[in-house]
């Protein structure tokens, strides 16, 4: 993995000027590139929206078939803390006290995920490797899915298109269940854990005990206090299904659509990526429903997914007013800047993706 270099003999002049502009934007207004009080008014809002209820529960007010409701509100609440909190922190942009970042970064773990796997698969994988296959985790072979063109094809796959959607439900389920764990086991052993100045037996001993509170207080507890056990299941399961969804879609419609570029590590000779990083970035990642406010609002900016890639330092809510100067930049440097207008058009550009990498055969370049 660190053999595979970005090209650095191409002179990078469009984001030297674009970092160039964007510095001048916060200095001229004088503002910071971490969040601000819309940042706190919408963890406020997401937090509430998961441990309100879960609290409710717990105490009494809520019971019988109320709970499914209740478990549903925390599905919404679960998914604005991945897209809205915890990825901003995690990436170091939430706030400029490092102490809040990794406060806030916790806040999946609160939900059932892990903050450590989460850094390393995408942070460093996703961020830096963006649809490579071999390297970028987000599109590996996944079971009954082919998110890449480079990937293995299974005759199933023709159909993947039609069943995508349901497997997307499942998401959240199987990081809490299986993935992290995978993951886990995997960085411990290519080094990556103690390379990114992590300890594999503490990450080890964290994740268990992380998971074992997140099932005490959202399962074992409410049937303690005597939710029925019926109302537990189906409104956890709602739960995951809604989250997982939800999230897993956001994600997906920023680089499995048409328009950016899938590469695999194979096809690099020497080890050295023709372009530089900011232009892969451009050619591999696509922006979606950037005039709605809405949407921006409840995916954590992650609609507007090229200036996260260009910037993942700066907090999702300047991202509307950096598009501004990246679309500009782009324009004048005569560069790719892959956009769906709308979410439904975005979302069908994505099926319609998954539909041409189930039914192609594996790409050679």
């Amino acid at each position: 993995m660190s053999s595979l270099k970005f090209s650095r003999s191409l002179p990078d002049g469009f984001f030297r000027t674009l970092n160039s502009r964007v510095n001048a934007y916060f200095k001229t207004n004088d503002i910071q590139r971490t969040g601000d009080y819309r940042m706190y008014l919408k963890t406020t809002v997401m937090l509430a929206l998961y441990f309100v209820p879960l609290i409710l529960m717990l105490a009494g007010v809520i019971t019988g078939w109320w709970a499914v409701l209740a478990y549903l509100l925390m599905g919404f609440g679960m998914s604005g803390i991945g897209l809205c909190i915890m990825h901003d922190a995690n990436h170091g942009s939430y706030s400029k006290t490092k102490w809040v970042n990794k406060l806030m970064s916790y806040t999946i773990n609160a939900v059932g995920g892990s903050s450590f796997t989460w850094r390393i698969q995408h942070n460093v994988l996703h961020h830096t490797y963006t649809n490579m296959y071999e390297l970028d985790e987000d599109i590996d072979d996944k079971p009954f899915l082919r998110l890449s063109p480079h990937g293995k094809i299974k005759s199933y796959h023709k159909f993947q298109h039609l069943y995508a959607l349901l497997i997307y439900s499942l998401a959240t389920v199987s990081w809490i269940v299986y993935k992290d764990f995978k993951q886990l086991v995997n960085y411990n052993k290519e080094g990556l854990t103690q390379k990114n100045g992590f300890n594999p037996t503490v990450e080890t001993i964290a994740m268990i005990a992380y998971k074992s509170l997140y099932v005490l207080s959202v399962v074992i507890l409410p049937l303690l206090v005597g939710i029925p056990w019926y109302s537990v299941v189906i409104g956890f399961v709602l739960m995951h299904l809604f989250s997982g969804l939800y999230i897993t879609t956001i994600f997906q419609l920023a680089h499995v659509v048409e328009g950016p570029e899938h590469s695999a590590v194979s096809v690099y000779d020497q080890g050295s990526v023709e372009n530089t990083w900011a232009i892969h970035q451009l050619l591999t990642t696509a922006n979606f429903s950037t005039q709605s406010k809405w949407v921006t609002w409840i995916s954590g900016g992650l609609n507007h997914q090229i200036e996260h890639h260009l910037f993942p330092n700066i907090c999702h809510v300047h991202y509307p007013q950096i598009a501004k100067i990246v679309r500009q930049t782009v324009a004048d440097f005569n560069l790719p800047y892959y956009e769906h207008e709308k979410f439904m058009i975005a979302l069908r550009s994505h099926l319609l993706t998954l539909k041409q990498f189930g039914n192609a055969p594996v790409a050679l370049a």
